[in-house]
């Protein structure tokens, strides 16, 4: 009974030498989508109140509309993003917008496709969740392909002071649509090789 035993003795040590550990990569992606995921939530909810993105010499400036403060007149609000006299605005934001409505739409059907590779066992849940992680990439594109164009259509009053809280959130929002993305395709990589042989997604 000696030799058997201590077959299975090698046996197991050298599967435990060979069971792949979670790459660093992987739960650094995890701790960073931990961490932005409440960061996000807080920012949202302390700047539910206010939806400008930035503050630059008395304005406040948002998607759609513009807003000027005085002592005397107290807040003005204007729906025409013209009269802001910023080069291109009005165009440029409503190209902003599009996109980031594109990038919720997006997220929205990721999520579904995430929640019916989970719930199905098939051989095409794999797929579905392959799917789900590379238009996450896409939403992540989207999302920040609009705070982008918002920068830069602001470019000569964006300051880091100037930009609010709600700003940081969606900014915030978007990398997590990045994380999601990077951590779902290394986990499909993972999963479809398990044994450390060379992954091609």
């Amino acid at each position: 009974m000696d030799g058997p035993c201590r077959l299975c003795l090698q046996a197991q040590r050298l599967l435990a030498q060979r069971r792949p550990h979670r790459p660093f990569f992987e739960s650094f992606i995890r701790a960073l989508i931990i961490l932005c995921a409440p960061l996000s939530v807080v920012l949202s909810s302390i700047s539910i109140c206010d939806d400008h993105w930035l503050l630059a010499d008395n304005c406040l400036f948002r998607l759609w509309r513009f807003c000027t403060a005085s002592n005397q007149t107290g807040l003005h609000c204007l729906q025409d993003l013209s009269q802001a006299h910023v080069p291109r605005l009005a165009s440029g934001m409503a190209v902003a917008h599009s996109v980031a409505t594109l990038a919720v739409g997006v997220a929205i059907l990721v999520l579904e496709l995430l929640m019916v590779s989970q719930m199905c066992e098939d051989p095409h849940s794999w797929r579905e969740w392959a799917l789900g992680s590379t238009l996450f990439l896409v939403s992540f594109i989207f999302s920040f392909g609009g705070l982008l164009s918002f920068l830069i259509l602001l470019g000569n009053q964006v300051t880091l002071i100037g930009l609010t809280l709600m700003f940081w959130g969606k900014f915030t929002a978007s990398f997590l649509f990045f994380l999601n993305a990077i951590h779902g395709i290394t986990h499909f990589n993972s999963v479809t090789h398990p044994w450390g042989l060379p992954a091609k997604f």
